[in-house]
């Protein structure tokens, strides 16, 4: 700083309202530079035992012209100095340091020459000089200086409390310091640990960020309750700011599981009760904690469905959620299903009712089956379901799965024909739903087959489909071919007249056409105007040769096989409910892509269902005998086709004719679930016999409609009085309908502010509710106002929900109420 180029501009700037300007330097540190100050229009006198000579130039000599007066070297005291006068009459420059860096920052505020000279070696660098002068205020006082000082230290501009201690917090998460000794290094330690303890009252002897993050926990465990007036809302307020925005999110989730330990709260909630935990998400051993007793409860059978769901809801918003999200899904999955099961009643009154019954709701046991048993595969932390896994799969194998195969077995015995006047033929499908759509030379179709998607499945994907804006999607079913198998399913949907077997069994042929791949399909499509292609070359094309592909066909195939192939396989056949979900995201994706290509008639369909239990079966469930016949051409775990095949009271035996088939081969299927016992290959995964999971195929009618068809739930705010008087306020909130799969969940922020001033904390909220009950549609809102909110007392204060405008990282504001701050001296005491 002994720069004379540094002084300068301080110099012109007093030229600015005087014409002459007398400079005191007593240790004579710019004697060498002032010759070299380049001050235009300015003479440079140097005193040199010359004074009243001065004087005479100045006053009299050159009345008018501009002096600098420089003087090195002590001053003559009073009367000893004859420019006393003139001094008195221009005023002294002086190149002090500090005056002239707080001269420099142009702040008149109190105390800013003394945290200036307290900070010496922070001035030192003109880099951080100018970093921080672009954050000053004139109005800026001692206090808010050190606190962007601080600031520009730590390398940000912000520089309020929260600010700075998020960035001490996030770098103490790393297990680094840096930031904090330079801090310390600069000599602004003191003063933040006075803010700490003034604003969020954490005291310390021997403060420390390590202790802080210790005593930030501990009040947050407690609820930030106090006895002290005023409370600890601040650091209430701040300590959800850190955890909620994304900048400190993953800071604080690493230093909340060092505290979980250092304050062993594993220990503390040792004896809760799953439910008085539910709103708290302090640690991730909360929600290890919930999920392990809620999974005993469920396989207890202690806790109802709907306190699991929930439950289970209102822990989506946990910090910890992505962790746990698909154990929550399983327990969830799991509880439903039992409790399905517990008033399961699988009476039927004939084999149409049968059909109905499971097309109307006993698949929806099968579909929390799946549910449960992909999300238990797949979860991080599988142990805390080992008990529920047992009681699902005992529950459902034995109480469904096996009962439900018997009480159908004893309607199948008793078909004639396996026909239904409930549900139309699968022999059917394209008769009924494709020929009637493009006799019209207008009307187009596509047909998705999947290979293997069973009725639940389906059912799922029309719910993630109509999810979609402007699809519509209507799920049907039809009655399958028997066997229920991928070579005579796959053609049963074919435009055909008559379907039979070869002689030698191995080919389905299709009014005398075989049509056991793709390329002879599409030759029997050909004569509708049509063809058929497999779903990975269709998605393979770009989206011209995909419009010019469906512009050049009244009809289009798309064969999609994933769950077949994987369950198919013993090496993978555990896996299939993974296959499902891929198929699920597959098939949207592929719709989507049909859409584009200008498809608006998409049907989804399936050769057949499957049977599934994860568990290896016990013997029982395998015939103990084999078939037997004059010529038996083929053999699978749930069928066999020959001629001459021995009546057995362990087989349904049927004649072609009886099944709709032309040739001369007899079928025999094990009865209810039972597999014949084959050499090599699996035997959870199977299909080819007579159960309802087998032989109720899905028809899924998709739409794509011109015009918008999915909006996002509305929320009203219901205010209860229009003041604020206290330091909290609870806003009552109410979403207007159920989530369905066209009206869907919105997620809101809710915030006071006084224009755009936020004076409390915000509060994320999901309206997700799917109850019809409006009861269970309300929620509350608990506001606490912020220290600063006295500010504005007698003020309109607005209450916002805010809407997160997705891609940016702005919010807009979605619905408000007004109230009025009105707080007497009393609230200071509230909390």
């Amino acid at each position: 700083m002994s720069d004379a180029a540094t002084v300068r501009p301080h110099l012109l700037r007093w030229f600015d309202n005087h014409r002459v300007v007398f400079w005191h330097d007593p240790e004579g540190q710019y004697v060498a530079d002032v010759d070299g100050l380049d001050l235009p229009g300015i003479q440079t006198i140097r005193v040199a035992n010359d004074e009243f000579a001065i004087k005479n130039r100045l006053l009299h000599d050159e009345p008018e012209g501009k002096f600098l007066v420089y003087r090195s070297g002590q001053v003559p005291n009073g009367i000893g100095d004859w420019l006393l006068d003139l001094e008195l009459a221009y005023g002294v420059f002086t190149a002090d340091r500090t005056a002239l860096v707080a001269q420099d920052l142009g702040l008149a505020g109190e105390g800013i020459d003394e945290v200036v000279q307290a900070h010496e070696k922070f001035f030192n660098a003109t880099k951080r000089v100018q970093s921080l002068k672009v954050l000053l205020s004139p109005e800026d006082d001692a206090a808010r200086l050190r606190a962007k000082i601080s600031a520009v230290v730590l390398g940000q501009r912000e520089h309020i409390l929260l600010e700075i201690t998020r960035t001490l917090l996030t770098e103490n998460a790393k297990g680094a310091h840096a930031k904090y000794d330079a801090l310390a290094d600069y000599g602004l330690d003191g003063f933040y640990w006075q803010g700490v303890a003034r604003i969020y009252r954490y005291e310390s002897s021997t403060p420390s960020i390590d202790d802080l993050v210790l005593w930030i926990f501990q009040r947050a465990i407690e609820g930030f309750k106090s006895d002290r007036p005023g409370g600890l809302q601040n650091i209430q307020l701040d300590f959800a700011s850190l955890r909620n925005d994304r900048r400190s999110q993953e800071a604080m989730a690493a230093l909340a599981k060092r505290a979980a330990g250092d304050l062993d709260y594993k220990s503390k909630i040792e004896d809760a009760s799953f439910r008085d935990l539910v709103s708290i998400d302090l640690f991730e051993e909360t929600d290890q904690k919930i999920i392990s007793d809620l999974a005993r409860a469920v396989a207890e059978q202690t806790v109802t469905p709907r306190e699991v769901a929930e439950v289970v809801r209102a822990r989506q918003s946990s910090a910890w959620i992505d962790k746990y999200k698909r154990l929550y899904t399983a327990v969830a999955s799991a509880s439903e299903l039992l409790g399905e099961l517990a008033s399961l009643n699988l009476t039927m009154q004939s084999f149409d009712d049968g059909l109905e019954r499971y097309r109307r709701e006993w698949f929806r046991i099968d579909q929390l089956y799946r549910q449960f048993v992909l999300a238990a595969r797949t979860a991080e932390y599988p142990r805390p379901l080992e008990a529920l896994r047992e009681q699902v799969e005992k529950r459902y194998t034995n109480k469904y799965v096996y009962e439900l195969g018997n009480a159908w077995q004893q309607q199948v015995d008793q078909v004639e024909k396996w026909r239904s006047m409930a549900l139309r033929s699968q022999t059917a499908f394209y008769s009924r739903y494709i020929e009637p759509l493009v006799r019209d030379s207008d009307k187009k179709a596509v047909v998705i087959v999947s290979d293997a998607m069973r009725y639940e499945v389906a059912d799922e994907l029309g719910s993630l489909i109509r999810q979609e804006d402007r699809f519509d999607a209507t799920l049907e079913a039809v009655l399958g071919v028997l066997p229920s198998y991928t070579q005579l399913g796959m053609a049963a949907l074919l435009p055909h007249s008559t379907l039979k077997h070869s002689a030698d069994a191995k080919t389905v042929v299709a009014d005398d056409q075989p049509t056991n791949n793709t390329t002879f399909r599409g030759k029997i499509l050909e004569a509708v105007g049509g063809s058929a292609i497999q779903a990975e070359d269709f998605k393979a094309l770009n989206a011209d040769e995909r419009r010019e592909l469906y512009k050049a066909n009244r009809v289009l195939y798309v064969y999609h096989n994933r769950i077949d192939a994987t369950g198919d396989k013993p090496g993978t056949e555990r896996q299939v409910f993974e296959a499902v979900d891929d198929t699920l995201r597959d098939i949207v994706d592929l719709v989507k892509k049909l859409a584009s290509a200008n498809a608006t008639n998409i049907f989804i369909t399936a050769d057949h269902g499957f049977l599934f239990q994860d568990e290896a079966l016990a013997d029982t469930f395998f015939l103990s005998t084999q078939p037997q016949g004059d010529d038996i051409k083929l053999v699978n775990r749930r069928f066999v086709l020959g001629t001459g095949l021995k009546v057995d009271p362990a087989f349904a035996t049927f004649e072609a004719a009886q099944l709709g088939l032309e040739s001369e081969l007899e079928v025999q299927i094990p009865k209810s679930i039972h597999r014949l016992r084959l050499a090599g290959g699996g035997s959870r995964f199977v299909h080819g016999g007579a159960t309802l999971q087998e032989i109720v195929v899905p028809v899924l009618a998709v739409n794509k409609k011109r015009k918008s068809n999915t909006r996002l739930v509305n929320v009203e705010v219901w205010p209860e009085s229009d003041k604020i008087t206290t330091g909290q306020v609870v806003v009552r909130l109410f979403q207007t309908d159920p989530v369905n799969d066209k009206i869907q969940p919105r997620t809101l922020r809710a915030g006071l502010y006084v224009g755009e001033t936020l004076i409390s904390n915000l509060v994320d909220l999901t309206f997700d509710q799917t109850s019809t009950d409006k009861r269970d549609r309300y929620q509350s809102a608990r506001m606490l106002l912020r220290q600063e909110s006295s500010d504005y007392n007698n003020r309109a204060v607005e209450f916002r929900l805010e809407e997160h405008i997705s891609n940016t990282n702005q919010w807009r504001v979605f619905v408000k109420a007004v109230y009025t701050l009105k707080r007497s001296f009393a609230s200071d005491f509230d909390f």
